[in-house]
């Protein structure tokens, strides 16, 4: 694929988000971020895979957004990253943090902890917003691409999203996460924030946070549906 066919796929934003994000397009950092972007996708291994970078977005629509949960980067090692924030295609070893997120969900529902399966889409598809900071990431380079831009277009969008006349949970784990807090002024936004759930700080506040049942009581209090963050194997 030539750069000119990836930066049409950068280009395109899913419909329901289209209008929301048009104006991005047009703004210097932006083009800017697409033509370094597009220029290593030709010629390096970048995650997740070209056609996924936008897939947060396509699995939960603008009108279906009712939970965030923000991530940093992207997972940096081959047949990781699926482009909802956390989470890997089934069959895939899973991470440590998505580890300790199924164990924090076994400590406050008593779910039985998946050992093969690290596909967070049915999240998306109940409006959870699975969203890295960071879009695309170099193999075996954390945050490489942290300063290419992608950290003013995700603020852009959670700015324009906090717009939106209506109760939004944002689910933030660790301080990276926390700093976006300072950008959601909407009255009837709400936030559940605790460390993030990587081996390093799980243990200084993640487990035991109540995290999930903190959310889903915020929906309910808005008169939302709750999610279902039940994750199972296959049989």
């Amino acid at each position: 694929m030539n750069q000119k066919e990836i930066k049409e796929i950068l280009y395109s934003f899913p419909p329901s988000w289209e209008p929301l994000l048009s104006q991005e397009k047009k703004e210097d950092y932006f083009q800017c971020l697409v033509n370094q972007v597009s220029k290593e996708y030709e010629n390096e291994n970048i995650y997740p895979p070209l056609p996924q970078v936008y897939q947060t977005l396509k699995e939960t629509p603008l009108e279906k957004v009712k939970v965030v949960i923000i991530g940093q980067d992207p997972y940096f090692h081959q047949g990781q990253a699926n482009g909802l924030a956390f989470s890997v295609n089934k069959g895939i070893q899973l991470p440590p943090s998505l580890v300790n997120i199924y164990k924090e969900l076994h400590i406050e529902f008593g779910y039985d902890i998946p050992l093969s399966n690290g596909d967070l889409s049915p999240w998306a598809k109940q409006g959870v917003l699975l969203l890295n900071s960071t879009l695309t990431v170099k193999d075996g380079y954390p945050e490489s691409h942290s300063k290419y831009g992608w950290e003013t277009f995700t603020d852009h969008l959670i700015k324009k999203l906090d717009q939106q006349d209506r109760c939004i949970v944002y689910l933030l784990w660790g301080n990276h996460a926390k700093k976006k807090a300072s950008i959601i002024h909407n009255p009837k936004a709400k936030i559940v924030s605790c460390p993030h759930p990587s081996p390093l700080s799980a243990s200084r506040g993640f487990f035991h946070s109540d995290c999930f049942k903190k959310v889903n009581e915020r929906l309910k209090e808005a008169s939302l549906e709750e999610i279902d963050f039940h994750i199972v194997d296959d049989i």
